[in-house]
């Protein structure tokens, strides 16, 4: 369920102007990522679909696009129908014009930023991740629109020496680092 605070924004005389905030938590299984971003046009599902198929075949993905003119309709592709079917859900609960948001399994958000950065219509990323996340959506007369996520937990504490070898073996387990 979305949590709710609205703003009030009018003017002593002036157009009443108030903005509604939501809580949107992403439903998903606990261990899979996705990729939250916005974008521009309706050609981005095609070119975020390619971008990615191009990364690696093993990837497994869905996709959807909110449409934020014309028939407003949420667009959606992918190689992976339960995955995509996750991203149609997600996509019609945030509800925000043009923004996206991709699942994946069989591969890394870091495996297909770089691949997704490149497409000409992605105007930016809001989170990468297969934390818990909640995204903040402001509600207007005119619609919806992501603000940011609350990405995760807060930290316990400050990473000692231990820590710290304990992240750069796992980056080296992984393959990122030699």
């Amino acid at each position: 369920m979305a949590a709710e605070a609205e703003l009030d924004g009018s003017k002593p005389g002036g157009p009443e102007l108030s903005v509604k905030l939501e809580l949107v938590p992403i439903e998903k299984p606990a261990e899979t990522n996705f990729i939250l971003g916005q974008s521009h046009f309706i050609k981005t599902v095609e070119d975020l679909y390619e971008a990615i198929v191009n990364v690696g075949g093993q990837i497994r993905f869905g996709l959807a696009f909110c449409e934020a003119s014309g028939p407003r309709l949420v667009r959606f592709t992918g190689n992976d129908d339960r995955l995509i079917e996750l991203a149609v859900k997600n996509a019609r609960r945030i509800g925000a014009g043009h923004s996206f948001i991709i699942f994946l399994e069989n591969g890394y958000p870091i495996n297909v930023i770089p691949a997704i950065r490149q497409v000409p219509e992605v105007v930016g990323l809001f989170c990468a991740s297969a934390n818990p996340v909640q995204v903040v959506v402001a509600v207007s007369g005119q619609g919806r629109g992501i603000l940011g996520v609350i990405d995760g937990e807060p930290p316990l504490g400050v990473e000692g020496e231990a820590d710290q070898k304990a992240r750069h073996d796992l980056l080296r387990r992984f393959g990122y680092k030699q």
